[in-house]
């Protein structure tokens, strides 16, 4: 018979891809019994939606199953409790499993086609998932899914989500219709709660909360409500979207959101004639990755027919779309098991000391951080020329306050009243080893 020793041993070769390590050192083995030749357990992974969740199943029946004297080998797959939502008397989000927010700070980035469009690559994979249009004063998703006046009703006290093609949706424009929201601040967020935490979602593997731009009450009222397991940041590789991404980042990192990663709209286009492949604004994956330490989980192409989702194959054809999905599934598992490992950061006189964690440390003058600002005021989305004079840097100048933002870069707040600076931490020991040469 089998030991437990030599079951779990047997396992340690089936590697996690997103968190790389094995899945009985990540504890993810549960309720192990063996019964003879009989051996039982449970695999419990960040989140049901676990895109490897069949390979798991495989490799550990295969390796189980070839140890000496074991007959059969039973395999049940579960996944983590997510945190307690906060409590109400009506509240409809217990039964979900992940809530996550599409978020811009501008308008006019395509972040509801987004949404919608994760929504709908979700379901496609066979998850049960719901998209809430937070955005009182422009809703989209009538037009984008064309239902401008679905019957909505209640039952029980709770609002019937529309269903479109099995996809639970909700809006205040299926409420208001053609008219305007006409509504103060107070008025709106009571409005967000009721349609947020009313609406009877059912069971659910995802809510998409569509999020109106911007940094405001409505956000906050959200953030504060459903307890969002990570945000999505929606922009367009232009130099003023790429300013509000760093605003969006800073305020999920404020109320305690993780940013799961940037989604880049409207990056491309095919030219119809001779098939080959614009890039319009430029193409800055690895910038953005460079400037927010963020990753990058789709750069989304302009074309026809993009905002027609009013069936359930939308998008289908577009591999983009699909890989989106995909990354969002791997950031929401990852967030969920990964512990911080980020670098120690201290102020001290005019000097950043930094010490990563594999014991390297640097201390970087404060005036040469604040000249290397990667922002897109500081520097020029498309040629990456230096728009910032160091010359109208003050030598003496400082830093007020810093953040450290998730596991992957820090913000600094400084004398000059600039804020809008991201930087990565492998841009910071970019620029450690960049002194570090200077001097030699």
């Amino acid at each position: 018979m089998a030991t437990e020793k030599e079951v779990l041993d047997s396992m340690r070769h089936i590697i996690d891809p997103d968190l790389g390590k094995d899945i009985v050192s990540l504890g993810f083995i549960k309720n192990l019994a063996i019964d003879g030749g009989k051996v039982s357990f449970t695999v419990e992974l960040t989140t049901p939606a676990c895109p490897v969740k069949e390979t798991f199943r495989t490799k550990c029946v295969e390796a189980v199953s070839a140890l000496p004297g074991v007959s059969s080998v039973d395999v049940k797959m579960s996944a983590m409790e997510r945190k307690p939502r906060p409590g109400s008397d009506v509240n409809t989000l217990e039964n979900v499993d992940a809530v996550i927010a599409v978020s811009s700070c501008k308008g006019g980035v395509g972040k509801s086609t987004v949404a919608a469009h994760l929504a709908r690559a979700m379901q496609r994979s066979g998850l049960a998932v719901g998209l809430l249009d937070a955005d009182v004063y422009g809703p989209s998703v009538p037009t984008l899914f064309n239902a401008y006046h679905p019957a909505v009703g209640m039952v029980d006290n709770k609002i019937q989500p529309v269903r479109i093609d099995g996809l639970k949706v909700m809006s205040l424009g299926f409420l208001l219709g053609e008219q305007p929201a006409v509504l103060r601040g107070p008025i709106v967020s009571n409005y967000i709660t009721q349609i947020l935490r009313q609406t009877d979602w059912g069971k659910l593997d995802y809510l998409i909360i569509d999020l109106p731009p911007g940094t405001g009450d409505i956000q906050l009222t959200i953030v504060q409500q459903a307890a969002l397991d990570g945000a999505i940041i929606v922009t367009t590789p232009q130099a003023l979207s790429l300013v509000d991404v760093a605003r969006g980042i800073l305020m999920f990192e404020k109320v305690s959101v993780p940013v799961l990663g940037v989604v880049e709209n409207m990056c491309s286009f095919t030219c119809g004639d001779c098939g080959t492949v614009h890039f319009p604004f430029g193409s800055s994956r690895s910038s953005l990755q460079k400037r927010f330490g963020l990753s990058t989980l789709a750069e989304l192409p302009i074309m026809d027919g993009l905002a027609d989702l009013s069936h359930k194959d939308s998008g289908k054809d577009i591999p983009a779309i699909a890989e989106m999905a995909d990354q969002v599934h791997r950031a929401v598992g990852k967030s969920r098991v990964e512990a911080p490992d980020r670098p120690e950061v201290a102020l001290a006189g005019d000097t950043i000391q930094v010490k990563w964690s594999d014991g390297h440390t640097a201390g970087l003058s404060m005036y040469e951080v604040r000249c290397a600002c990667p922002c897109a005021v500081c520097v020029d989305e498309n040629t990456g020329e230096k728009l910032l004079d160091p010359e109208q840097v003050p030598q003496d100048i400082s830093v007020e306050s810093m953040q450290q933002l998730g596991n992957y870069a820090v913000s600094f707040a400084w004398s000059d009243a600039h804020t809008t600076g991201i930087y990565s931490w492998d841009y910071l020991r970019e620029l450690a080893e960049r002194g570090s040469k200077a001097t030699v």
